[in-house]
């Protein structure tokens, strides 16, 4: 009893912390220092992933997917950023902090984040395996769809001749169909809702900003 309390209270305590940071940012980048809050986003991506491994590490083979999924982004996102395979022409700015060949360590973490966050809710909306591998990966690439228009924003990454390719997008669910079957073919399952909060912030957080997306200034115009 004494155990599934504590649970409860680190899951709660979790749920509410990036809700925090995430709701700051918003306000923050809308209405208030857009460049202060841009410059945190490598604190509050690294807070998201602190949390998803605090409070999924116990869960049965999470820890082989997490490295799975860090090593294949990784790998896929190098190879892009260095020879135009899989995602297309792109590079990283500086926004997101420190890089190994050209790609920043957070992105690895990122794909770590986002394979838990979309199995997850999958499981949830369909019973069956295939139906749950299939859910994940549109979940993931619909994300990424969010996100590709305020990227150069953000100065997060940008691709050759301002828009992302089809390949992006295809190469997004090519990466993913394999960390999908991994976690439902493995049946990694965290306990509670941490990781549905998490999606659910994310697309929120993109959702606004598009909205807003003619009054957010170019980062490089900003700094």
């Amino acid at each position: 009893m004494q155990e599934t309390l504590k649970k409860i209270r680190r899951e709660e305590l979790s749920i509410a912390l990036i809700w925090l940071f995430h709701v700051s940012g918003i306000i923050g980048i809308v209405y208030g220092d857009a460049l202060w809050f841009i410059q945190a986003t490598p604190i509050n991506l690294s807070l998201s992933f602190a949390l998803a491994i605090y409070n999924g590490w116990s869960s049965k083979h999470f820890v082989k997917l997490g490295i799975l999924a860090f090593s294949a982004g990784m790998i896929a996102e190098i190879l892009g950023v260095n020879f135009g395979w899989i995602f297309g022409d792109y590079a990283y700015g500086e926004m997101l902090g420190w890089k190994f060949l050209g790609v920043p360590w957070l992105i690895g973490a990122n794909w770590v984040i986002l394979v838990v966050c979309t199995g997850q809710i999958a499981r949830d909306l369909v019973s069956s395996k295939i139906g749950q591998i299939l859910v994940g990966v549109g979940l993931m690439v619909l994300l990424d769809l969010l996100i590709e228009p305020m990227a150069p924003r953000l100065d997060f990454w940008e691709f050759e001749g301002g828009q992302a390719p089809i390949q992006n997008y295809i190469g997004w669910a090519l990466v993913a169909l394999p960390l999908q079957i991994f976690m439902h073919g493995y049946n990694v399952r965290p306990k509670g809702y941490f990781f549905h909060h998490l999606y659910l912030l994310q697309i929120l957080f993109f959702t606004v900003l598009l909205i807003k997306l003619n009054s957010i200034t170019p980062f490089a115009a900003m700094s």
